[in-house]
């Protein structure tokens, strides 16, 4: 049985006047960030910063990557009232012992503060991923959909984006000012659509962010063996990916990406990068012959 959610919506962006290098003034979009503050039968629980695209879906996913909720058919209702900035969680039969799974507290290196209750890596010992492969025409299938789609970002900046694939068919995105909030809401997005068999088998999940320990985690939880994301992975990220099976893929954009991780998950079709290797290696002998500028732009999050 599904939980009864809400369709409580907010505009994602806001525009505002700014005044440029030149001292002209221009209207822009900014995101919109609000603090939704969590309640799981009437006990408060956390606060999360959000776009508000999905709330129902963020708190849904999030109750479930943090395993406080094994199955969806626990939650009887999730009631989200942006007037209030709340979301109160009805569970049918409450959470046992949940003060006490509450009370460890891990700020993560998320944007907006993200936050794991209990052992960080509790469980993963216990998670199985199943066997799956991914092409590597499909993965340039999914770098692909992301550059075509249409973006909070792209109009706004400032958030990201999470997606979910089955092959290089997109089946789910999601943009939010951090990616924990992405990824949770997926989770609970997942949950919410049992009626197309919504296992991780066959899927891959996508991430403007880097991947840290807790993305790993989170779509291992999910149980989505392939993740691939448009920026790098963290020592422990790494570490988690290759003691659970997972590959993980990084850098992925236009022909060019790394496969850290369960290397044997990836169907290489090297033939597919030809070009683009010819053209890179032209640009970086012309680079040679050039002035060399430096450049202190940080890697994404």
């Amino acid at each position: 049985m599904l939980p009864r959610l809400t369709q409580a919506r907010e505009p994602l962006t806001r525009e505002v006047l700014v005044v440029n290098e030149f001292g002209d003034t221009d209207s822009v979009s900014i995101p919109a960030e609000r603090a939704l503050t969590v309640y799981v039968d009437k006990r408060e629980l956390v606060t999360l910063m959000t776009l508000g695209a999905h709330p129902e879906l963020l708190v849904l996913g999030f109750l479930r990557n943090q395993r406080l909720v094994a199955s969806v058919a626990e939650v009887e209702s999730i009631t989200v009232d942006w007037d209030v900035g709340a979301a109160a969680v009805k569970t049918r039969q409450g959470i046992s012992n949940i003060e006490a799974r509450t009370a460890k507290r891990v700020v993560t290196t998320g944007c907006g503060q993200g936050s794991v209750f209990g052992d960080l890596m509790a469980e993963v010992e216990s998670i199985t991923l199943p066997a799956a492969t991914l092409s590597q025409s499909e993965l340039y299938g999914i770098v692909n959909a992301i550059r075509l789609q249409e973006t909070t970002y792209k109009s706004s900046g400032s958030v990201h984006g999470c997606a979910l694939f089955r092959g290089a068919e997109m089946l789910v995105f999601v943009e939010d000012v951090g990616r924990h909030n992405a990824i949770d809401t997926i989770a609970g997005w997942m949950w919410m659509h049992p009626q197309e068999k919504m296992s991780g088998a066959d899927k891959v999940f996508y991430t403007t962010g880097r991947l840290t320990s807790e993305m790993v985690i989170k779509s291992a939880q999910m149980g989505v063996p392939i993740v691939v994301s448009r920026s790098g992975i963290t020592q422990m990220g790494l570490d988690v990916a290759q003691r659970l099976g997972l590959c993980a893929i990084g850098r992925a954009t236009n022909k060019r990406f790394l496969c850290y991780s369960a290397m044997e998950r990836l169907t290489l079709q090297p033939e597919l990068a030809g070009a683009r290797m010819a053209t890179q290696h032209t640009d970086q002998a012309s680079s040679s012959r050039a002035p060399r500028i430096w450049s202190d732009t940080a890697n994404g999050t």
